[in-house]
């Protein structure tokens, strides 16, 4: 959360942080959304009124405007807010808010202040019901399954080679939509990097999440993810990433909680037949009896507009419209195979109130490599999960899961 003030007080902008999703109809939509909420933020909202009584100021300031963010939630049912809530906003303004005024008692009043402090909590959507949430594990397998074996007849996948960060960056949204437009197959693409990079999610903060300096001085690339979620630590070598990218079909009538663990299905069963008793925990990440392996991040692109020039737009744009294609769902994985913990640790900033939000101790602790699990190489890991397709599990899932 970032606020900055003049020098009465006044808050002129206010900037939400953080690693949440939205999913939405269009860019647009989620940046009006996202726009929305900062305003009623800042509404009526003063730090110079604060400075004299700093220690109330974040209970007071919580209370005032929680109400005002789900009235913001409640007026764009086209919106959804995912990993965060009205609750969890309102907690990080009002610490902001604190800085704020702390600052202000401080600051030359003649000068404009600003403060940033802690991102909205990750918070689980445990009221957020599933289409399969009424069935056994084995009929949710045999949906899985199916739904895998139907999207198998047309899909691509294959192993690609390395590529600069900013490269995948562009990549992974330019097939998404191409797929959305219906000109690219159905693709699930094993990636390698052929730089360092630190990937943060497409509603962070840059300057909050890395120490700049330090990932400059180390080589790595910062770039941002068409996606929404968290900071990832990526050494070329050291990572898994996958992407698969998919009709909207695919995931039709499912949740968004949901369609994680469908698109993510085929994974947890590769390793479970590496001898992991691998899960989900939470939203999006990925763990097994050891500790976490990796995190997943998603977004659903709109129906598109194919012209008759072959160039894509979303859907309602184009005049010119030769077709209407279903659109997409890009769902992407980075897990860790090895990791460098005291250069992540300096790469990587994890302020406090994340740490305490995520009860964690440290960012070290929260993962346990593949290497470590498994004792196999990442290349005999990364050859186990090409050859998940090649064999006849999805048909043994849909009959076993049946019986």
């Amino acid at each position: 959360m970032n606020i900055i003030c003049d020098a009465g007080g006044t808050i002129q902008s206010c900037q939400i942080d953080g690693d949440f999703f939205i999913e939405s109809a269009d860019d647009a939509a989620s940046t009006q959304y996202l726009q929305a909420l900062a305003q009623a933020l800042m509404a009526g909202q003063s730090v110079q009124s604060s400075v004299q009584s700093v220690q109330s100021v974040q209970s007071s300031v919580q209370s005032s405007v929680q109400s005002s963010i789900q009235s913001v939630i409640d007026d764009h049912p086209d919106c959804r807010l995912i990993g965060t809530d009205a609750a969890a906003i309102a907690t990080a303004f009002a610490r902001a808010i604190t800085a704020a005024a702390a600052l202000a008692r401080d600051t030359n009043p003649s000068q404009s202040r600003a403060a940033h402090l802690s991102q909205p909590s990750r918070q689980q959507n445990p009221s957020s019901a599933s289409h399969l949430s009424h069935l056994s594990h084995a009929d949710a397998d045999a949906d899985y399954a199916e739904r895998w074996k139907q999207l198998e007849h047309s899909l691509v996948m294959f192993h690609d080679h390395p590529r600069m960060p900013e490269e995948q960056m562009r990549i992974d949204e330019a097939w998404a939509r191409e797929v959305a437009a219906g000109t690219r197959r159905p693709t699930l693409r094993i990636w390698e990097w052929a730089a360092p990079a630190v990937v943060i999610g497409r509603f962070q903060s840059a300057a909050d999440e890395v120490n700049l300096d330090v990932a400059e001085r180390l080589g790595f690339h910062v770039v941002r993810r068409c996606t929404g979620g968290g900071t990832m630590f990526i050494e070329p070598g050291n990572t898994i990433t996958y992407s698969l990218y998919a009709p909207l079909d695919f995931v039709q009538g499912m949740s968004i909680e949901e369609s994680y663990r469908l698109c993510d299905w085929w994974l947890i069963d590769a390793l479970r037949r590496l001898g992991l008793d691998v899960h989900f925990a939470g939203l999006n990440d990925l763990a097994s009896q050891y500790g976490k392996i990796g995190g997943a991040a998603q977004r659903r692109f709109p129906i598109s507009h194919v012209d008759r020039l072959g160039q894509v737009a979303d859907a309602g744009s184009s005049s010119r419209a030769a077709g209407v294609h279903g659109g997409a769902v890009l769902h992407h994985v980075t897990m860790a195979y090895d990791i460098d913990a005291t250069k992540m640790t300096q790469v990587l900033n994890t302020s406090r109130e994340k740490l305490a939000d995520k009860a964690v101790k440290s960012a070290v602790k929260r993962v346990d490599p593949l290497k470590s699990q498994t004792g196999l190489s990442r290349e005999q890991i990364v050859s186990h999960l090409m050859r998940w397709f090649l064999r006849d599990y999805l048909t043994d899932y849909a009959d076993e899961a049946r019986q």
